[in-house]
């Protein structure tokens, strides 16, 4: 990680029935798509979960991207089979916000170096 990072966050609605297989799939013992993520340049990706209403649970997702292309290393992970196979996975766990698709990218207001 040489380059200067440029830090995403996002935000995304969890079904409360899947909260536990959802964790599951991303326990430590599971290797899922992490070296794809290092592969197209994503660091320190962390997922935290937090009910915010009754029953309505959202996770925040966070990772910082080092490379050059943002767009073209998104796009090569999408076109990944296995990443295919593990959104085929957990997308039905999640409940995208209003008008989204998948995980809806939040706009920062704050860093503090």
């Amino acid at each position: 990680m040489n380059q200067i990072a440029q830090r995403i966050g996002m935000v995304i609605g969890i079904r409360p029935d899947h909260i536990s297989a959802y964790e599951a799939v991303h326990a430590a013992s599971n290797p899922g798509v992490r070296d794809l993520l290092t592969k197209y340049n994503m660091h320190n990706f962390s997922i935290f979960i937090q009910e915010l209403a009754k029953d309505r649970y959202y996770l925040f997702g966070y990772y910082e991207y080092t490379g050059s292309d943002y767009k073209a290393d998104m796009e090569k992970l999408a076109a990944e089979p296995r990443n295919q196979e593990w959104l085929l996975m957990t997308d039905p766990m999640q409940i995208p916000l209003q008008g989204e698709r998948s995980w809806s990218i939040m706009r920062e207001v704050y860093h503090n170096p």
